[in-house]
């Protein structure tokens, strides 16, 4: 929509940017306001849109400024748009003369009394030209958007879905005027824009889902018991009367009374954050996740228990590219499952391995580790997946037994119950489920193998996932990103207020940023000899970032020096022994953590003075974040479909087919790659 807007205000809050601007509206023949909150998710991808309705007297600005919306929305990638209540300035007579009726008090309708049907025409402002202006002119995803507001907002939410049913995904109100031809409020509303309190009744919430419901989305109500416009003289809200009816008609809602809560935006604060996640879950419901078509499992059953021949990059030796060739992948045998792989992300420890730094490499293998997969087959007993689940292969296993110490512990991650076979490149029972055209083995890596277009697993190693989720996405949780998030919430529990230190801006290191910036860290530095990689840093949170060539100390006297005694949490991203040092010595004295993420070449040891220990600075390594996989990759990619854990940013190069993974390589080694994901 060609509508020329003029930015009144821009600010920074939450990681993202809230702007305020000015147009003049074709629907209301005045010009309109409107505040937007556009989270940081959105400058990887248009993210669904959540409207905000405020009340009688109120402006663009109440909710905005009172209610800390913003914190959860950035946390849900949700954009969040607040509109002025009614025309102003429109010049029409009387407008000015009441707190309830007039400006600010637009009531949502389209007044169809001659004296006001020019101007006061909010429900088509809000319901067609506001979304249009906004899908045409942000990172709005169209078609996906839910409505929420407060007191006579919450009465504008409500029949703007009513009316609209296909247009909203979910709706939401605090304290809403629920019955208006019954209350002084919409008696006044209804007769002066509408004629007559009889005309309102297409503009009642409680009549139009007598008349109309149940509706195709849920609604979430909440009032507060202490509301003096529920408990007072005059009941103007009647929720009451509205729950009655949506029972009456089987909607789809959940109706809270809150005790103690009043009308204000003390009440609407303390339970904003719930209603955006409840519009976020809904809008990722909604959303058609677009995902590589997978073989039915009706087709599998043609290819069970036999053999497979299908295409696969295999590593013959250190330094050499890879050769894609035919390989044949035998059925999986007892506790194992074979995949379809779907989607592959390259990750440096492959081209650790591939380099011949690693002491457990082995050649020839077929490496990858990173993965969406679908269950092609499945061995005997395994219980947990069958033919058609998608899954997140994963290299750190949890097999969940009773016996296992590490997995009954919630100290760690490490299960070691198939650790000395998959170090030697085998399956459980000591042989490989590869062999090429001659019928050589060719060696399983990290137990995944995902460089094939089909592979074999053991059952403990296969995280089950939503099918909703979109594999080429899923396949980040497998091992970087997923480690990054971890080593910060799970391995050293990350602080509000404290400060960070992240070497090696790759994958690990942005994911390292972004959740320390979700645990609320005040200062992060970010420490890379690229300087290239300080863009994406600090759209994640990155309030400082350094290179080393540009000073002649080392990085940990550097960042003493600029912090007085040392940083909270440092990590080393970068698999550097001197790395690793630094790291530990930029540690804040008396307390600093230092986490040790990169991997090392083999042989490398890493060294300190005592005295660095004794002062009181702890050193400590994660492996998978401290994941348990089966349990927590789920729920990670359960974060990331609703919202709360955009990874789009970490894709950076694309390709398709496994005879291209050279080319994926090529891009990894180029300095500005993430990660490069290839769907097969």
């Amino acid at each position: 929509m060609s509508v020329e807007l003029t930015k009144k205000f821009e600010v920074h809050v939450n990681g993202g940017k809230q702007l305020k601007f000015t147009h003049k509206s074709a629907v209301t023949n005045t010009d309109m306001t409107f505040n937007i909150f556009i989270p940081a998710a959105a400058e990887f991808g248009k993210v669904p849109v959540l409207y905000f309705l405020s009340g009688l007297t109120c402006t663009e600005d109440n909710v905005m400024q009172k209610s800390g919306a913003q914190k959860q929305a950035a946390e849900s990638g949700i954009i969040f748009v607040a509109p002025d209540t009614s025309p102003r300035g429109a010049g029409v007579e009387g407008e000015d003369d009441s707190w309830d009726f007039g400006s600010g008090a637009g009531f949502y309708v389209n007044a169809t009394e001659p004296k006001w049907a020019k101007h006061y025409n909010m429900f088509d402002y809000i319901n067609k030209e506001l979304p249009t202006i906004i899908e045409a002119n942000f990172p709005a995803l169209p078609g996906y958007k839910s409505i929420t507001g407060h007191s006579m907002g919450g009465h504008g939410a409500l029949i703007s879905a009513f009316k609209n049913p296909n247009q909203y995904v979910s709706v939401s109100a605090f304290a809403p005027i629920c019955n208006p031809m019954k209350c002084p409020w919409g008696d006044k509303a209804f007769k002066g824009y509408l004629g007559s309190v009889e005309a309102g009744k297409d503009w009642d919430s409680t009549e139009l889902m007598r008349k109309s419901g149940p509706f195709p989305f849920k609604i979430m109500l909440d009032v507060g018991l202490s509301d003096g416009f529920l408990s007072g003289e005059v009941d103007q809200l009647l929720p009451d009367t509205l729950d009655e009816a949506m029972t009456e008609k089987k909607q789809d809602f959940i109706s809270r009374k809150q005790p103690g809560y009043d009308h204000s935006y003390y009440f609407i604060s303390s339970f904003i954050a719930e209603h955006i996640k409840f519009h976020a879950a809904e809008l990722r419901k909604a959303q058609k996740v677009v995902t590589e078509a997978v073989t039915a499992p009706k087709e599998f059953a043609q290819t069970a228990g036999k053999p497979i021949k299908c295409k696969a990059a295999v590593a013959y030796a250190a330094e050499k590219p890879l050769k894609v060739v035919e390989v044949n992948v035998a059925p999986p045998k007892a506790g194992e499952v074979r995949v379809k792989v779907m989607a592959n992300a390259l990750c440096h420890t492959d081209i650790y391995t591939l380099s011949g730094q690693d002491p457990e490499g082995l050649f020839p293998s077929i490496l990858g580790h990173e993965a969406g997969a679908v269950v092609e087959s499945v061995g005997e007993g395994v219980t947990s997946v069958k033919p058609g689940d998608h899954v997140v292969p994963c290299y750190t296993p949890q097999c969940n037994k009773p016996e296992c110490i590490y997995c009954m512990s919630p100290k760690t991650n490490l299960c070691p119950c198939i650790r000395a076979t998959q170090g030697k490149g085998v399956m459980p029972d000591g042989t490989s489920r590869f062999t090429d055209a001659e019928g050589n083995t060719i060696y399983h890596f990290m137990g995944c193998s995902t460089f094939s277009e089909y592979t074999v697993l053991a059952e403990v190693s296969c995280a089950k996932i939503d099918p909703k989720m979109a594999l080429d996405k899923a396949c980040l949780f497998g091992c970087g990103v997923s480690t990054g998030l971890g080593a910060v919430w799970n391995t050293t529990k990350v602080e509000t207020n404290s400060s960070v230190a992240v070497w090696g801006l790759g994958a690990v290191g942005l994911a390292v940023i972004q959740a320390a910036k979700h645990s609320g860290a005040s200062r992060i530095f970010a420490i890379d000899m690229n300087k290239k990689k300080f863009q994406m840093a600090t759209q994640l949170g990155a309030t400082d970032c350094l290179c080393p060539t540009d000073f002649e100390k080392p990085m940990n006297e550097v960042l003493v020096e600029m912090t007085k005694w040392g940083v909270d949490y440092t990590f080393d991203c970068t698999g550097s022994v001197k790395v690793m040092r630094q790291a530990l010595e930029a540690a804040h004295r008396g307390w600093g953590v230092s986490c040790v993420i990169g991997v090392a070449a083999g042989g490398q040891e890493i060294a300190t003075r005592p005295f660095q220990l004794v002062t009181g600075r702890k050193w400590c390594g994660t492996a998978f974040g401290g994941w348990k996989s089966r349990t927590h990759v789920p729920m990670l990619v359960e974060k990331n479909m609703n919202g709360e854990l955009p990874v789009d940013h970490f894709i950076t190069h694309r390709f398709s087919g496994v005879d291209k993974i050279n080319e994926a390589i090529e891009a990894l080694h180029g300095g500005d790659c993430l990660r490069a994901v290839v769907n097969y």
